[in-house]
This record gives C-alpha cells, sequence and structure tokens, in this order.
C-alpha cells in the first residue's frame, strides 16, 4: 500500500516533469521562431545599424512602456485587485506568446491563466479579457477619428468592386441570418456579460480610469515606437501622420488571425507609408526596426519569464 509521503512524492515529481517539459517546449518554440524568421532579424540589424542611436532608444523605452500599459489596462478591467509584479511579469510574458499562436490565443491563454491564478473563475476571467480587448478597440477607433482631420487626404476608403460589393453584402446577409441560430446565441450571452462587466467596472473610477487610460497608452506608446524608429531612419513622414498610419494598419491587421500580426501588420505598415510617400526602403527598415523593438529583441527573454511563470504556478 502506497503511503501519503510516498503519493506526495510522486505527485511533486510528475508536477516538476510537467513544469520541465513546459519549459522545454517553450525554449524550443522560442529557437523555431527565431530561426525560421532568422533573415529577417539579420536583415533588420544590418538596415538599423546606421540609424539614429538616441531615437531608436526613444522606441525601445516606448516599447518597455507598452508592457506597463498592457498591465495598467488588464487590472482595470476587473475589479479585485491583483498583484502588480507578477501582472506586469505575465503582460511581457503573454506579448511573446502571443507569437507563438494565432489571433492572440497564445497572449489569451496566459492571462486567462493568471486571472485564474489570482482566483477569478473562468468565466470572469474570460470576460475580463473580452472587456479589455473592447476598450483596445474603442481607443483605437477614437484615436483615428481624432487624427483624421488633423491629415486630410492620408486615409482613403477602399474602393469596392462589384464582386467584392456582393461579398460584403453577401456576408451582411449571413449575420442577418444568424440571430436564429446556437452560435449567436452564445455570442450575445458573452456580449451581454461584457457589457455587464463594463457598466460595473464604470461604477468603481479607479477601475474605469486604469482601463481607458491604459488603452490609450498602449496605443499611443505603440504608435511612438513606429514614429521614433521612422525618425532613426530619416523616413520622411510627419509623426502625427505616422501615428495614424500605425493606428490604421494595426487594426486592419487586427482582422487577420497570424501569430501577433506577424506577416500581416508587416505589410499592412509598409503598404500604408509606402502610399503616404515614404520610399521603399525607409519604409521597409522602419516596419523592421519596428519589428525587433517590439518582437524580436523581447521574444526570448519573455518567453523565458513565461517559463518561469509556469514554473512559479503563477499561470
Amino acid at each position: 500500500m502506497t503511503s501519503p509521503a510516498d503519493l506526495a512524492a510522486s505527485l511533486g515529481r510528475r508536477r516538476a516533469y510537467w513544469h520541465a517539459g513546459v519549459l522545454l517546449t517553450v525554449l524550443l518554440g522560442a529557437l523555431y521562431v527565431v530561426r525560421r524568421h532568422w533573415p529577417t532579424v539579420e536583415s533588420g540589424a544590418g538596415r538599423l545599424a546606421g540609424a539614429d542611436q538616441g531615437w531608436l532608444l526613444v522606441g525601445a523605452t516606448a516599447a518597455l512602456g507598452t508592457w506597463a500599459a498592457s498591465a495598467l489596462a488588464q487590472q482595470g478591467a476587473v475589479i479585485r485587485r491583483l498583484p502588480g509584479r507578477l501582472l506586469l511579469a505575465a503582460q511581457f510574458a503573454a506579448c511573446a506568446a502571443n507569437h507563438l499562436l494565432p489571433a492572440g490565443l497564445g497572449a489569451g491563454a496566459v492571462n486567462v491563466r493568471f486571472l485564474m491564478r489570482c482566483g477569478l473563475p473562468a468565466g470572469r476571467s474570460a470576460s475580463a479579457l473580452a472587456v479589455k480587448a473592447t476598450a483596445g478597440a474603442t481607443v483605437r477607433l477614437a484615436l483615428i477619428a481624432a487624427l483624421a482631420p488633423a491629415c486630410p487626404g492620408l486615409l482613403r476608403p477602399p474602393r469596392l468592386s462589384p464582386a467584392a460589393f456582393a461579398v460584403v453584402l453577401g456576408g451582411l446577409v449571413l449575420v442577418a441570418a444568424l440571430p436564429a441560430t446556437p452560435w449567436w446565441a452564445r455570442c450575445r450571452r458573452a456580449l451581454t456579460a461584457v457589457l455587464a462587466d463594463l457598466r460595473a467596472l464604470h461604477g468603481c473610477p479607479a477601475r474605469s480610469a486604469a482601463l481607458w487610460g491604459g488603452s490609450l497608452a498602449f496605443a499611443a506608446l505603440h504608435s511612438l515606437v513606429l514614429i521614433a524608429v521612422t525618425q532613426a531612419v530619416g523616413l520622411p513622414l510627419p509623426p502625427l501622420q505616422v501615428a495614424l498610419l500605425y493606428l490604421a494598419a494595426s487594426s486592419a491587421a487586427a482582422l487577420l488571425p497570424t501569430p501577433g500580426g506577424l506577416g500581416s501588420l508587416d505589410a499592412a505598415l509598409a503598404l500604408a507609408l509606402t502610399v503616404a510617400g515614404a520610399p521603399g526602403a525607409a519604409a521597409a527598415s522602419a516596419v523592421l526596426g519596428y519589428r525587433l523593438l517590439t518582437v524580436w529583441l523581447p521574444l526570448l527573454p519573455g518567453l523565458l519569464v513565461l517559463g518561469l511563470l509556469v514554473r512559479r504556478k503563477a499561470v
């Protein structure tokens, strides 16, 4: 008969093996991503070698601030007070995990696990992420609406061909037919839960200020990263236009489920900068610099932090 001490030791070994396996998987994933995109990393480093180091430092500082802004917005999405240091570490780790899985699944999984470890039920944790995402999307649209009049003609609505118009019309008809389906009923319940959480959060001024302030700071700091890189490489576009182009391109890229917007955001940013009048080489260098500061340089440290959080059972 197995004694309680032997059973506890066996469970402890299993947990240790599981934690080691997760950590190894995380490290292998990091090495795979870096190796797969190594030409991009190497080319970006070469193009940025002659850039203004002062502006690159400004961009790196703004990139560091994005994780603090994300942590502030996540705290604002829940009433319960979260442990500050672990929350910041979780956002750093979630940002890295987001570049391994499509459509934000990596970041979502890390944040849900973190919130559940903090004592929130699974449903409330998922709702908190939806609240944060809703606030972020609303802030981006508001910033685009505020900046567009200051940059007339920079953003042009796409011209729809008859075929594209038919596809859009068909999509609207399909959405109109969804209310009778169980899928739509589940979506409606989820939306109702998110709206209820938003109302509850706005009953607490400190939480609502953190939610909207963090979301605003997150979008503004990402815009500042791109502005700093464009200044570093001498791209001839005013900072206000660069910010508007970033907000529009990142909002469009969010519709494509690629890991961390890899490929979709790069293409959207490069196209937006080029159409706005930037030389192709300078636009490519700016996009590579933005990616280096926000993805490639923090990727391996972020995954290491994720492994440590898993080992400490914080996620």
